[in-house]
């Protein structure tokens, strides 16, 4: 019992450390919650039913910290291609052509999120999908350097 509660403290400040707290998805808070049932099942007596959760909860955070992030050097992630059709469909978003600079991309998101910003009276999900729209076009110009 003393090892199980080893471990989740042990998956907690890893958790902290790495910032996952506050970036967690919605299967991170499941993991996270199956960890804290398996600590409850193992504290209770039944280990069989609450070692599982918690090494599965521990390898679903570990797979998800080292899963397909190449390392540039100290800290620094690789750029990843972008998919075309990803680029193409934010340039449609935003009306900008395939050769805008970043000046270009920045203008054309002001004027477009001035009339649908949330406190305009447009919605949050359309703001964010346009602010990606900009981030993903400008990392675009920069990739092309």
């Amino acid at each position: 019992m003393g090892l199980l509660a080893l471990l989740l403290i042990g998956l907690a400040a890893w958790l902290i450390w790495t910032g996952r707290l506050q970036r967690m998805s919605a299967k991170d808070g499941m993991a996270l919650g199956a960890a804290l049932v398996g600590a409850v099942m193992a504290a209770k007596g039944k280990p069989l039913i609450g070692a599982p959760l918690l090494i599965g909860a521990t390898l679903f955070f570990f797979s998800r910290s080292r899963g397909g992030k190449a390392r540039a050097g100290p800290g620094r992630p690789v750029a990843q291609p972008v998919p075309n059709q990803a680029v193409i469909d934010a340039r449609k978003l935003l009306g900008v052509g395939p050769d805008a600079d970043a000046r270009a991309i920045r203008a054309a998101h002001r004027r477009l999120i001035a009339s649908v910003h949330p406190d305009k009276g447009g919605t949050e999900a359309l703001a964010a999908q346009i602010n990606a729209a900009r981030d993903l076009l400008i990392e675009e110009v920069e990739q092309r350097r």
